[in-house]
Parts: C-alpha cells; structure tokens; sequence
C-alpha cells in the first residue's frame, strides 16, 4: 500500500481524509480525533513524554506520524519549553503533552513561562479513569498518580479543563485553540482521563464550540488613529516602545513599514529586541534596568511615548514609576484589558487595540508619512547614541557583537536566563527577519536549549542558543534529543564557573559573601566539552575575541555543535539600574557634568 503524503502546513485536510487514510469509516477513538484536530490546525510538531495515562494518545500519533510528528524529549519541562519556542516562533499554539501526576507538575514551569510571555500553547495531560477518580471524596488521592492539575494551573492558564465526557471533545478542543490564540495568547490546558482517550466517537455527531466576534477584530479605529496621529503632530521629541506583543502578532514586517513612513526613534523592550533590526536608522536600543544607557536618556528627554505591545514592567520603567519619562505624554497601546488596572502614568491614554488592524490601517494611511518632522530629534537620540555606547569596549559584550555578525538572516536566537540574556539583549545585532526569543516574565533558567528545539521544528532554520553555565544544566538531557535528530542547533554555553548575576547581588547587598554562587561557595560546573562529547557533539572552545573567526566555518556546518566560551570568574552585566532611581541614571553612574550636559541642555548636539 502507497504511504500517505505528508500534509504540508498550509495544506487543507479534514476528518474523512485522516479515516479514510486509516480505512476508518466514521466512529473514532478519541485520542485519534484529538491528532486529527492538530493535524487541521496546520500543527505540524508537539513535544511530549511517555507515560501510562496517556499511552492512548502516544499511539494516535503514531497512527498519523505521517502528518504529524510527535517528539519525544528527556523530561516534561524540556517537553514544555519546546511548545514555548515553537509558539514563539510559529504563530500557532506549540503542544506539550504528559502523563498524570509527575509528568503533569513537570509541565508547569513551561505553562507559567508561556503564561507571562503570551505564548499560545496547548498542554494536554493524562489522567487517571473518571471512574478511579476521588471526585469529591475527601481524601488526597484515590488513584495512582492521581493529580488535580487543572486546579494547580488554573491561575497561569488563560483556561484549563477535565474532560469527563467523551461526547465534549470537539467542543473543549476548538474552545482551547481559539483561546489560546485569542486576543493576548497564552496557554491552556486540557486533562484526559484514560477512559476519555480510548472513548469510541463519531465526529459528525460532537457539538462545537461557537463564540461572539470580539469588536476589536472589527472595530475601525478611526478614533484611535485621530488620537495617535493628533498627539504625533504636537510632539516635537516622540519615541515608540516596540513590545513583544508586535512579534507575537505576526506584524514585524507591517511594524518596520511604519516606521519607515513616520521616522520616529524606536526603543524596543528586550524581549522585542527582534522588532527592528539593529541596523535600522530608527532603532536606539532597549530600555530599563540593564537596558541602553542611550535608549534610556532618550526616553527621559522625550515628550511622547507611544508603547505598543509591552506592559511596561517594573524592569522596564524602574520601581518608581513617578520619574519614569516625567516629561512625556504616554499613549499605551493594548490588546488585554486587565493591564488597564497598572497604570503606569495617572494621565495616560490607554487604547484597547488589536495591532494586526491598527497597524494595517495606519500603513494605508498616508497622514502618517511625516517626511524629516523629527529630523532633529533623531539627530539627538544619535548623537546620546554616539556618546553613551560604552558597553562596547566590555569583553563580553564585543564577543556576542561579533559573534551575531556571523549568524544568517534567516535564524533564530533563544537566550536562557541570567547575565548571557543581557549581553545577547544589549549587544546581539538583530537582521531583519531574525526572531529573538526570551524567557521574559517567568524568567525560567533551562529555557533556551529546548526552546531552541521548538523553534527548529517551527522554522526549519538554523537556530543559536545562548547559555550561562547554570541554566544549561536545567535541561541538559535534550542535548541528546538535539544529537538523536542532529538537528541544526549550535549551543553556545558561557562558563565563567559561577552563577553571575547572583553573585553580583550578593557583592552588591550582601558584602560579597557569596553562598552558593561559586566554585569557593558550593556551585561546581562540569567540563562542557566532555558531558558535549559524551553526547556525540562535535565540541569547540574560545577564550578571545581572536577565536571567533573560527566561528565562521562552525555556523556554516549543518548539523548540531556545542560552543564553549570561557571567561573570567567574575563578569558583569553594565549599565545596571539601582532601586529607586530613574532608568537613566544607572550604575557605573556617569561622571555628574557629562550626565547633566545630556540629560538637561538642549544645546548638547553644538
């Protein structure tokens, strides 16, 4: 018999096409409608692993391994961040799927992080038979493995839920995806009790799910757009905060265009570092903590603030909010309702919008191609730039700079957590069309390598995955995933023996007595390169900028490799915002007559 074809993304295919393919006829098991339904949402890869409860669903993969795979990974978590990078990345929900109990709760540092950043993720855990259940009897556990993880993730999930009806399950699927992609995406989650799965069903017969058109998918914006375009045609020093939320929208491109009509100064966040590429003559950094210093002074001599896609965080506008951008005027741009409760500033414009329809009718609207109007403010914003790029001479810096300059267009970077995150942040040089994925919110160590697994599967780029020595060894098991299926991912690793930023907190708060921070205070690091090779990874080491050249032949081999770049115990992440001063006034503090020559006189360009 001819083996089925592998059904493309964006290729039509519906329920009689996968039973006919099977020699089915109408009635289904559950668990083969479940895949059928990801098959028809051009879901083309999820990420699990195996366990007793959901052994049924295991094997509905396998059933249709030919229009989709289903990968195993080395643990839960690893399972749940590679949905992570595949959600970021594809602009469809990433699925992750799990056992009852331990494999459930291994899922949930996934489900937070996807939760915080709004990434649209389906989860889907096994459960033991309703009729094994405790249901309302007043005892822990009833059966093995027996966990209420809907309870558990229910205030990190935009909606979770039991299914104990079999006859529920077309309904409770098209509800989840629309959910999760919905508005501001985000995860949720679906438990199935084992008798659930094997459930005979006809899909002909199964209600489904309708909902009301949400009026921002309809709604014209003209209001809005009056707003924006009269507060533009007042400012005289405008800048615009570009979010993550523009990336997650699918509108980079649509972004970019509109830039390139206004001509105002971009300041990104910096898990939106990948909005505009660096190169951009309107592009002047991230904000905040650990954000430019340029980026910062820019937005503290500003008069307008239009934020498009962030929440604007604490990490972003310092922990007083009062003498964030004091002389500016802030239009917040939002798609979640309940941000409106954060105000940031007591008079700001809040203007609920979908920006896939905004920022189409703004680029149609040629009121907002505004010439050279911001010519001399663009000139000042380049010349802080000019004067206050002082990370570039830091080592680390320099090497991620160069390191980036090796890196294809077309590619994908994910980041773990801790000082590595702000070196890529402040120093990687993003092309057009690159995306940059984060642990932001959540702020998970053990993120990036299995994110980087999700967004190879989602892209079929090459991808570059960043870590410190600490996070690497969260999920250090899916290095065997990444040789088993010799996927195009190279592993930079940054060793400097110790847990940086940590240790950095504790020479700042604590007197530098570190406590399990360094190889003197109990945190240890194995040899990379052995654990890399034990693996089967072709392993390579650079001390210096001089060993990056070297890179260049690496990047261009197809295939997986591990990078390990060594460097000094004590590193740094500079500039550095303390608490309760103004994002521009960050630590090394700049000498007090240059600080005020930039931040108060107008006549600073002369």
């Amino acid at each position: 018999m001819e083996k089925s074809r592998k059904i493309e993304r964006g290729h039509s295919i519906n329920f009689s096409t996968l039973s006919a393919a099977k020699g089915m006829g109408l009635s289904m098991k559950l668990s083969d409608y479940i895949v059928s339904f990801l098959v028809q949402k051009k879901i083309t890869d999820v990420f699990g692993y195996p366990g007793g409860m959901v052994i049924h669903l295991m094997d509905s993969f396998d059933k249709y391994k030919d229009f989709i795979n289903a990968h195993v990974c080395y643990h839960e978590q690893g399972a749940s961040f590679c949905a992570c990078g595949y959600g970021q990345t594809a602009n469809l929900p990433g699925v992750a799927y799990a056992t009852s109990g331990p494999g459930a709760t291994n899922l949930i540092t996934g489900i937070a992080n996807a939760f915080f950043d709004s990434i649209p993720c389906i989860f889907i855990t096994g459960q033991v038979n309703t009729y094994e259940s405790k249901g309302d009897l007043q005892v822990r556990q009833k059966g093995f493995q027996e966990t209420d993880i809907v309870s558990i993730v229910n205030s990190i999930t935009k909606y979770s839920v039991q299914i104990t009806e079999a006859e529920r399950i077309r309904y409770e699927l098209e509800k989840a995806f629309f959910i999760s992609m919905d508005g501001r995406p985000g995860p949720v989650l679906l438990d199935l009790p084992m008798n659930i799965q094997r459930a005979e069903i006809d899909p002909e017969k199964l209600p489904g799910y309708s909902h009301s058109p949400d009026p921002k998918h309809t709604y014209d914006y003209f209001d809005e757009m009056e707003t924006i375009l009269h507060e533009l045609t007042q400012a005289k020093k405008p800048v615009i905060i570009a979010g993550a939320g523009i990336r997650s929208a699918g509108m980079t491109q649509k972004f970019e265009q509109w830039i390139q009509k206004v001509k105002i100064p971009v300041i990104t966040t910096m898990i939106g570092i990948d909005c505009i590429p660096s190169d951009s003559l309107y592009c002047f950094g991230f904000l905040g903590t650990y954000g430019h210093r340029f980026a910062n002074f820019a937005l503290a001599k500003c008069d307008l603030i239009i934020s498009i896609g962030s929440r604007l965080d604490c990490r972003q506008t310092g922990n007083d909010k009062t003498i964030f951008a004091e002389s500016a005027k802030l239009i917040r741009i939002e798609i979640d309702e309940g941000e409106a409760t954060n105000k940031i500033k007591v008079d700001e414009r809040l203007l609920l919008c979908d920006i896939r329809k905004l920022l189409t009718a703004i680029n149609s609207d040629d009121r907002f191609k505004f010439q050279n109007r911001y010519e001399s403010w663009l000139d000042e914003c380049r010349f802080l730039k000019l004067q206050l790029s002082d990370i570039d001479n830091e080592l680390m810096n320099a090497l991620i700079k160069q390191v980036s300059s090796y890196i294809p267009k077309n590619a994908v970077i994910t980041t773990d957590v801790g000082q590595n995150q702000v070196w890529v942040a402040q120093s990687f040089q993003v092309k057009s069309g690159q995306k940059v994925l984060f642990s932001g919110g959540h702020g998970a160590m053990g993120y990036s390598l299995p994110a980087a697994i999700g967004a190879y599967y989602a892209s079929k780029w090459p991808v570059f995955s960043f870590n410190g020595d600490g996070g690497l060894q969260m999920n250090i098991q899916e290095l065997q995933f990444i040789v088993r299926d010799q996927l195009d991912i190279k592993i930079l690793v940054v060793n400097n023996h110790s847990l940086g930023m940590i240790r950095h907190f504790q020479e700042m708060y604590l007197d530098s007595n570190f406590v399990q921070t360094t190889s003197g205070s109990g945190y240890t690091t194995p040899d990379f390169c052995k654990v890399a090779a034990a693996y089967g990874l072709k392993v390579y080491t650079i001390t210096d900028l001089g060993d990056c050249e070297t890179l260049v032949e690496i990047f261009g081999c197809a295939g997986p490799a591990l990078i390990q770049v060594l460097c000094q115990d004590k590193t740094y992440v500079f500039p550095k915002l303390s608490m309760g001063k103004p994002i521009h006034d960050q630590d090394p503090l700049l000498d007090r007559e240059l600080f005020n020559r930039l931040i108060i006189d107008e006549g600073a360009l002369n």
